[in-house]
């Protein structure tokens, strides 16, 4: 059984002991969302969490790789948060830590108003996936700088559209490109979400980069479980960017959101 099977099973369990709380308390999915999305699959949102609240995220990725952070609301405006993770973590082969944890502050810049999209800017050096140490960088590259803006609607539910700039510092590879990338996110009931985003990936395109410059296109189911508790399931370069298989189609988030 390969690690994102176990993942599964693992997380099945956990839903159906927190199958009895999906009704009256929520995550961030669906139209009873209580948090702010802060993040679609791989790509950042403007959302934030409350002022003293603190959240908990784990990635399982093929592998056997995990990734797990935590973050905190210093202030409503301000996020600050930490990760580590690496592969063969899940199974019987000898752990591939990451080099370094990530680190990431995120501070929104301007609230959302009936004009104008929720702004935030952000570091994170959290790459996604496998980390290759020959040319320093994740799979799928940390964000580094960025700045994003998303505006929700009510279209049926909830519609929220995401869009971006980042310019990542894991450039050994030869490619130091800015980068563009978007997405959206759509309610389907007051416990389901589903999520697309789109990394046009120019910063992983040379002759040195995992990418072919089709991109990544990345899509997810995501539900909330109970308090404060979220999983998604996601499907990863649908368009196979990737010169070799670094990048897992099958992978799964799981994210717990509570007040200190």
């Amino acid at each position: 059984m390969n690690s994102i099977k176990r993942a599964y099973c693992l997380l099945i369990l956990l839903g159906s002991f927190l199958l009895p709380s999906v009704i009256t308390a929520q995550g961030t999915a669906g139209t009873a969302a209580r948090y702010e999305l802060r993040y679609l699959i791989d790509v950042p949102t403007a959302g934030m969490i409350p002022h003293g609240a603190l959240a908990l995220d784990m990635d399982v990725y093929h592998g056997g790789g995990l990734l797990a952070g935590v973050s905190l609301g210093a202030f409503d405006w301000l996020l600050i948060g930490i990760s580590y993770g690496g592969g063969n973590i899940i199974g019987n082969e000898t752990p591939a830590w990451n080099t370094i944890p990530g680190f990431q502050c995120k501070v929104r810049l301007l609230n959302e108003s009936v004009a104008f999209p929720a702004l935030v800017f952000g570091f994170d050096s959290q790459g996604k996936e496998l980390y290759d140490k020959t040319l320093s960088r994740y799979s799928v590259k940390s964000m580094g700088f960025y700045a994003v803006a998303s505006k929700n609607y009510e279209v049926v539910g909830n519609l929220s559209f995401h869009g971006g700039i980042n310019y990542s510092l894991e450039r050994a590879d030869g490619d130091k490109d800015p980068n563009i990338f978007l997405g959206a996110e759509k309610s389907i009931g007051p416990v389901l979400s589903v999520l697309g985003e789109y990394d046009l990936g120019w910063n992983d395109s040379n002759h040195q980069a995992f990418g072919k410059g089709r991109g990544y296109l990345n899509l997810s189911v995501r539900v909330s479980l109970g308090k404060g508790f979220s999983l998604g399931m996601n499907m990863k370069d649908i368009l196979k960017n990737q010169q070799e298989v670094t990048v897992g189609n099958r992978t799964l988030t799981l994210e717990y959101i509570n007040s200190l």
